[in-house]
């Protein structure tokens, strides 16, 4: 699939996506074949994903849909779970349905790997989620996914260090870096977090609170604000601390980051509200020690998203239309979400962006104790209207996270902000795109 400047410009004509490089190879062709296709019941699906709750969501769907049977496939999440479902859907043996993250949604769609579901699914999405998430998954006017959450930024700490410093939750990061010096003052071998310059996913969480906007639309071309000063603001913020000694400087998803946390010597940890069901199952010996706070902020209440997972349907499934049936019914329906929450073995902790669903997430999620009496539901929700508006992910998210990474993994946050600005900007003209000067 080549991509021309007129289609960029097609594709570039509203902020609220310039990537609908699908104009040459995408949706349309999807909805013709699943027409022309017309499935024979019972239809067999695939599905591959890998959040908590996947399968007992299947198990749900096929006990209420006789006539549609999905199979589940669990993946590795991230990187290597997105490189497999791009081969396959480039090998035509791809499943039908797949979970994507809202930050990796955008390059699937500018590179043809989806159908557009806009027919199927593009009025469910606008009566059921907010404009704002709405966004994450609507592109070009074409609705490509269904979302499932909402991903604002929590702050996870552990009462008793915080107690023993005497310190308070901190609300902005001044205060964070107050109760930091206090954490380490009170106990040498503690701190009060981690930080790995290597984590792009948190970098531009964090940023985007700080009010960047990593990418956005001039005319017709993209506008690469990898390096801009809020997100320099906070990459020098954390560099600071890890310069003082006031944080770990761990990779964020390493397993020295699990065992710091593990032997009590980490006091917090930024995660949303999807952390708190790996937290229950992975340090359970420590029920009743931990909390959970909104996200210190820069003097006014805001937050960015982390993370966020829709379902998706693959360009080649010869059914779109049960595809998508079951995409609408895992995110929207109380049977789905309940189903999702469900697992005990590894508990769903995912806040629904669809606001009717909250309640019952909540009433179906039970911590045991776990965050000492704090409702992670009730938090978390209260922070969605603090998500900074405007925030665009681009079509090259995957090229910019690993320049980031692995230039800020060998030196500093700075250098990776300047390497994600250059990867980016390549990444996006050698797909035949614009960028702006």
């Amino acid at each position: 699939m080549k991509l021309t400047s007129r289609t960029s410009r097609v594709a570039l004509a509203t902020v609220s996506l310039a990537l609908l490089a699908t104009a040459c190879g995408g949706g349309g062709g999807a909805g013709a074949d699943a027409k022309a296709d017309t499935p024979k019941e019972p239809v067999n699906l695939t599905y591959w994903g890998w959040t908590g709750g996947a399968q007992q969501v299947v198990d749900a769907f096929n006990a209420s849909h006789p006539d549609i049977k999905v199979t589940y496939s669990a993946i590795t999440g991230g990187p290597d779970g997105y490189a497999k479902i791009s081969n396959a859907i480039k090998a035509g043996n791809a499943p039908d349905v797949a979970g994507i993250e809202y930050p990796t949604l955008p390059e699937f769609v500018s590179q043809g790997f989806l159908a557009d579901i806009t027919s199927q699914a593009g009025a469910t999405v606008k009566a059921k989620f907010p404009q704002g998430v709405q966004e994450r998954v609507t592109l070009g006017g074409k609705t490509w996914a269904v979302p499932y959450d909402a991903t604002p930024n929590l702050l996870y700490y552990r009462k008793d260090l915080f107690k023993n410093a005497g310190v308070e939750v901190p609300k902005t990061w001044d205060e964070y870096k107050t109760a930091a010096e206090k954490i380490k003052a009170a106990d040498k071998n503690t701190r009060i977090g981690g930080w790995g310059n290597d984590d792009a996913p948190l970098l531009a969480a964090l940023s985007w609170q700080a009010g960047a906007k990593w990418y956005g639309t001039e005319g017709d071309a993209w506008k690469v604000a990898i390096n801009d000063a809020p997100s320099q603001k906070v990459a020098s913020y954390w560099q600071g601390l890890v310069k003082d000694d006031l944080v770990m400087n761990l990779k964020i998803n390493g397993p020295e980051f699990a065992k710091a946390k593990a032997d009590g010597v980490m006091a917090s940890f930024i995660g949303a509200s999807w952390s708190a069901g790996g937290t229950m199952t992975s340090l359970a010996n420590d029920s009743g020690k931990w909390g959970v706070a909104p996200l210190p902020h820069w003097g006014t209440p805001a937050t960015g998203m982390f993370g966020g997972t829709s379902y998706a349907v693959t360009k080649g499934s010869k059914h779109v239309k049960e595809a998508a049936e079951f995409a609408a019914w895992a995110a929207t329906s109380p049977e789905g979400v309940k189903a999702r929450i469900s697992s005990l073995k590894s508990p769903s902790s995912s806040l629904p962006a669809n606001p009717e669903l909250r309640a019952i997430a909540a009433a179906a999620f039970d911590d045991k104790g776990f965050f000492g009496g704090d409702d992670v539901y009730k938090i978390a929700g209260e922070q969605v209207d603090t998500i900074v508006p405007g925030w665009v992910w681009g079509p090259v998210q995957t090229a910019t996270n690993t320049a980031i990474q692995d230039a800020g993994g060998k030196g500093t946050l700075a250098d990776g902000l300047l390497a994600g600005q250059k990867a980016a900007e390549e990444a996006i003209k050698g797909r035949g795109l614009n960028v702006a000067k």
